[in-house]
């Protein structure tokens, strides 16, 4: 593994503490019924699906660390993978939480543009890594 790749891992390994709580918050939410999570299905949709994406997303960019290191690929190219997975965990996830973060919110905010930015960055990001590996 290259030290490019051991420190980016690093990095991203520290962001699953911050997952964790987002599972504790969410358990802790179901479990109150004066939260008022239970009363609004669109914000329950979008919490679990910030969740769910942040832990998947994690793990896919740990795996892309090291397949970056045998890529053959242009070096802007290969930072933007190394940097454009770990992002995309983060605003995706970023995106389903602060869109709906009033407990009455009734449709997304403005701030649903970063589920689409997390969503191009990994796009782009897998792909350019993809190819670089054939």
């Amino acid at each position: 593994m290259s030290p490019e790749a051991r420190t980016i891992a690093g990095i991203t390994l520290l962001t699953v503490l911050p997952i964790q709580y987002g599972g504790y918050f969410l358990l802790k939410s179901l479990m109150d019924r004066g939260s008022g999570y239970m009363d609004n299905p669109l914000r329950q949709n979008f919490f679990r699906a910030g969740h769910a994406h942040a832990g998947v997303f994690v793990l896919l960019s740990l795996v892309c660390q090291m397949l970056a290191d045998s890529a053959t690929l242009p070096l802007a190219l290969l930072w933007l993978v190394r940097l454009g997975v770990p992002a995309a965990a983060i605003f995706l996830p970023l995106g389903f939480f602060i869109s709906v973060a009033p407990p009455n919110a009734a449709s997304p905010n403005r701030a649903v543009w970063f589920i689409y930015l997390g969503a191009l960055l990994l796009a782009v990001s897998v792909l350019a890594l993809g190819v670089g590996l054939l």
